[in-house]
């Protein structure tokens, strides 16, 4: 509950997650610890993500099914609803007169300065090498409520990929967490920090897919960042050969490379040496781009048919069709 701006529960003994994490089952044995049951409330689109050990209920909306199945079983005045993720409309009404403020959001991202989604794709473009976790008051604006606690850390420098970020910003979520709820249980009072809204930014989300195409005509540093930004766990940057039937291409394993000659911005996209295991490519800049993965649309590494002279390209069409619709994801999926 809120009152005199401070956030606390004075008899928790429940925790309800909604969405999905890959934590999940973490966060539940820190629960278990602190003798605070836990449940799953997930929407169809994200219940594929959730291990088979963990039980889970289904739900994509906040509707009076929702609402008959939690009251039935839970007290919400000692329930902590947390959001991972989860594709939910949460209307003011309802946060106020059902959730009772019990209602909080786990943010892999500085608040107010990263609100939205695309969490550490937006973070690679941008060079953003601060790791910050937040807990949130969830209100009916998107990432704007007053935030609880935070937990920053700075980004190793060997990370570079949004899997591997993805990996250590994991473990700083559980800190946070657990830190948070051992907090909560001792009945702490969290004095609440209302956001500067007017400092802030709000980050669309970013699909894989349609956003990851390449523009050559960018210099070389928002080159290999934009490379990778798509890394693993997505699929690729992605563009074409101005050779064969290839199809969509994907670059992975990408870093840019001083030591040969430099170039003229018309040059960019050319494949100018091949080496067994990997192919050098020209930028716009007096880089070079060292290349060890191109894959096909069927994930196969076809690195070794490229040829000298080659050049990736990407036709602007693609570009601009890939960025003219935002994207939208609900309890469903991705909205078309």
């Amino acid at each position: 509950m809120i009152k005199s701006k401070k956030f606390f529960i004075d008899k928790i003994k429940h925790i309800i997650f909604l969405g999905e994490n890959k934590n999940l089952k973490k966060l539940i044995e820190i629960n278990e610890l602190l003798k605070l049951n836990s449940v799953v409330v997930t929407s169809s689109s994200q219940k594929s993500k959730i291990t088979k050990d963990i039980k889970y209920f289904v739900f994509n909306k906040i509707d009076e099914k929702f609402k008959e199945f939690i009251s039935k079983n839970y007290k919400i005045d000692q329930t902590l609803f947390v959001s991972l993720a989860a594709r939910y409309i949460f209307k003011k009404e309802t946060i106020k007169n059902f959730f009772k403020n019990n209602l909080v959001n786990f943010h892999n991202a500085r608040l107010p300065l990263d609100a939205g989604g695309g969490g550490h794709t937006w973070k690679i473009l941008r060079e953003d090498r601060i790791d910050c976790q937040s807990v949130h008051i969830i209100n009916e604006k998107i990432d704007q409520g007053p935030i609880i606690d935070n937990y920053l850390s700075v980004i190793p420098k060997g990370l570079q990929i949004p899997q591997e970020i993805e990996k250590f910003s994991e473990k700083n979520l559980i800190e946070l967490y657990k830190k948070f709820i051992i907090n909560l249980k001792r009945k702490k009072k969290f004095d609440l920090k209302y956001q500067q809204i007017e400092l802030g930014r709000y980050n669309p989300r970013i699909n894989s897919v349609k956003n990851s195409f390449i523009n050559w005509d960018i210099n070389s540093y928002e080159l290999i960042n934009f490379i990778n930004a798509f890394d693993e766990p997505f699929i690729g940057a992605s563009t074409f050969l101005n050779r064969g039937n290839f199809g969509k291409l994907h670059l992975k394993d990408c870093q840019l490379h001083g030591g040969d000659s430099s170039n003229h911005s018309c040059m960019s996209g050319i494949v100018s040496r091949h080496h067994k295991d990997w192919i050098i490519v020209s930028t716009t800049g007096k880089h070079m781009l060292i290349v060890e993965k191109v894959l096909d649309s069927k994930g196969k590494n076809i690195t070794s048919e490229i040829k000298i002279g080659d050049r990736f390209i990407t036709p602007p069409k693609n570009i601009f069709d890939g960025n003219k619709k935002r994207i939208f994801y609900n309890s469903k999926g991705l909205k078309s």
